[in-house]
């Protein structure tokens, strides 16, 4: 019997999924993560102003720290539909709610996919009985589950820890999908954790925020953030009390394992990626400066086609961070490419081999290091290659 790894993994959850025709592929394209009973839940949700009409309602309904059940369909995001957007958001909740004899605000509401339509409400109701009419807490439901969420992904992104706390058995784990429209300033796309740890909603909210902002809110694919970004926790206390001195510290470094598992498969499956592309600095004078010119690397255009390309043109990392107000000396900068240095006291390094470097730009992942010299504050943003392949897949994202 193999082991479940999935979003059903930790006691207390189960899952469902269905094809009712939102997608033209006809495709999985309704999935519904279910609690068995109100659990303690926590989530995030995207900054960008005009967000769907699910984030809307979502916020409201996640305000009171319990969630019996997260619905989401794929295939239409729901975003800027005005006010029959929210009231067929309103709707999905109420149809769960009325299913499973629960309250509508219990109901979290989520949808992916193309901007500016409507949900097919007729169709997403059939979606979403069939779905619950077949939960179960096996692995399949767990990997149907994800699957029915997903749009331009090309892999299944899942992530599961389990520790002992307290002589017991900890399991969380987590699904998420994002591929494309990435560029996080809470989250990432749609992510879903569960746990069956007891822990109270406040505490689960302030871990799952450090959390987010350490793991997906340092990735991007192409720096456009997404208008249906959520990441949502449930914990359903079926097992040991995790609040609090040593048992939250593990609790803490498991949820964190889970979500950078995760925002790294992300930046892995990025849209028409090759490469993984890591950039760490170090050595700033602030937090501030050390993200702001890691993510000045991460997202330059020029940096992420020389690395699609194999090609060691690192005067293009020197360019992206010379053109922020990060506080350093030039001459102190040191810039590496894995474990080679590339620069150092404002010139070439010495010795440098073109095809040594074009072997490191070529691998899978493909490390960049900056010392600012400048002081002790450092951070870490995972990027892509930017190919051709995505300009085809946005290009032909409705056609």
């Amino acid at each position: 019997m193999s082991v479940n790894d999935t979003i059903t993994a930790p006691a207390g959850f189960q899952a469902g999924s269905a094809a009712c025709g939102i997608k033209e592929s006809g495709g999985l394209d309704v999935g519904v993560l279910v609690a068995d009973a109100p659990c303690a839940a926590a989530a995030v949700f995207t900054t960008n102003r005009f967000c769907g009409a699910p984030i809307v309602v979502g916020r409201q309904h996640v305000r009171g720290g319990k969630l019996r059940t997260i619905v989401v369909n794929s295939g239409c995001s729901n975003v800027a539909t005005g006010r029959r957007g929210i009231a067929d958001a309103r709707k999905t909740c109420r149809i769960a709610a009325e299913i499973l004899g629960a309250h509508e605000t219990q109901i979290l509401p989520a949808s992916t996919g193309v901007i500016g339509r409507f949900l097919p409400m007729d169709k997403l109701e059939r979606g979403i009985r069939e779905a619950l009419a077949n939960l179960s807490d096996s692995s399949k439901a767990g990997h149907d589950f994800v699957r029915a969420i997903m749009t331009t992904d090309l892999r299944v992104k899942q992530a599961c820890e389990r520790v002992k706390i307290n002589r017991t058995r900890v399991t969380i784990a987590g699904c998420c999908k994002g591929s494309g429209m990435i560029a996080p300033n809470m989250a990432t796309m749609l992510a879903y954790l569960t746990t069956d740890a007891g822990i109270g909603p406040r505490r689960l909210r302030a871990l799952l925020k450090a959390a987010a902002d350490k793991t997906f809110n340092r990735v991007t694919v192409d720096e456009c953030e997404s208008t249906s970004d959520m990441v949502v926790v449930m914990a359903s206390g079926r097992s040991t009390d995790v609040a609090g001195g040593r048992a939250e510290s593990r609790f803490d470094a498991a949820l964190q394992a889970v979500c950078q598992s995760l925002a790294y498969q992300i930046a892995r499956d990025g849209e028409g990626a090759t490469r993984v592309i890591e950039v760490t600095v170090r050595g700033a004078k602030t937090p501030r400066d050390a993200h702001q010119a890691a993510r000045a690397v991460a997202v330059s255009p020029l940096v992420k086609t020389a690395v699609h390309g194999g090609d060691p043109n690192w005067g293009r990392i020197i360019q992206a961070l010379g053109q922020t107000s990060v506080a350093y000396k030039p001459e102190a900068v040191v810039v590496m490419l894995d474990k080679t240095v590339l620069f150092r006291h404002g010139a070439p390094a010495s010795g440098l081999s073109e095809r040594k470097l074009a072997a490191l730009m070529a691998r899978k992942h493909v490390a960049i290091t900056i010392d600012l010299n400048a002081g002790r504050a450092a951070d870490r943003v995972l990027t892509c290659d930017l190919s051709r392949d995505y300009v085809r897949i946005n290009a032909d994202y409705r056609t």
